[in-house]
């Protein structure tokens, strides 16, 4: 399946829930979701279709896709990957999302959402572990270290990324320092950390597992 290059409150309002894709946007009363709380499209307003079944289980695939920003192939091979490890698939697939390292920064605020996050990871502005990585899919252990490089530590648009980000609180898997740009990685996510993602993880499970 192709990028999606289209207004990113449409996906929003498609869900019915926000998304926080357009960062600070989304905290704000010109956030789609609050001005216009119904599916895009000329009949959106005056068609609530009842969905049961597949179209449940699809509609909760789709929010988790948008709200980690990743495509079909690669959202079907990670739950591949949760469905091999030991614990609850739907949970363990959840934590792999959130240990994504363009996820990663969006935690720790230095990206107001998280295609501003994948684009300081693909601007090589980031080390783990001491050395430099740009892949937004890589994903990082515990104890592993997470900083901003030397180089790009003045750069204006992660900053301002931190301090717009402020009032966000830090996960608890997740250790942070704001001043030095760095944190490190504590835990792996469990889903009751998770509790401001509205998903049904189980629906993907039972979609996938056709």
């Amino acid at each position: 399946m192709a990028k999606y290059n289209g207004p990113k409150c449409r996906q929003c309002r498609r869900e019915g829930m926000k998304l926080f894709l357009k960062g600070e946007r989304c905290h704000t009363e010109k956030c789609a979701i609050e001005k216009r709380n119904f599916p895009p499209g000329q009949h959106g307003k005056d068609r609530k279709p009842k969905i049961v079944g597949y179209g449940l289980q699809l509609r909760e695939k789709q929010k988790a896709r948008r709200y980690y920003g990743v495509l079909e192939g690669q959202f079907r091979n990670l739950f591949e990957k949760a469905n091999k490890m030991k614990g609850v698939t739907g949970e363990v697939m959840l934590g792999l999302l959130e240990r994504r390292l363009d996820n990663v920064i969006y935690r720790m605020g230095l990206g107001t959402s998280r295609s501003s996050a994948r684009q300081v990871v693909r601007h090589g502005h980031v080390n783990v572990n001491g050395k430099r990585l740009n892949i937004p899919s890589y994903t990082v252990r515990p104890n592993d270290i997470v900083e901003i490089r030397e180089s790009a530590k003045n750069n204006s648009n992660i900053l301002q990324s931190r301090d717009a980000t402020a009032h966000q609180p830090t996960p608890p898997w997740l250790e942070m320092d704001r001043e030095a740009l760095k944190g490190r990685i504590i835990g792996i996510p469990k889903r009751e950390d998770l509790v401001q993602i509205q998903l049904n993880e189980q629906l993907i499970v039972e979609l996938y597992s056709k």
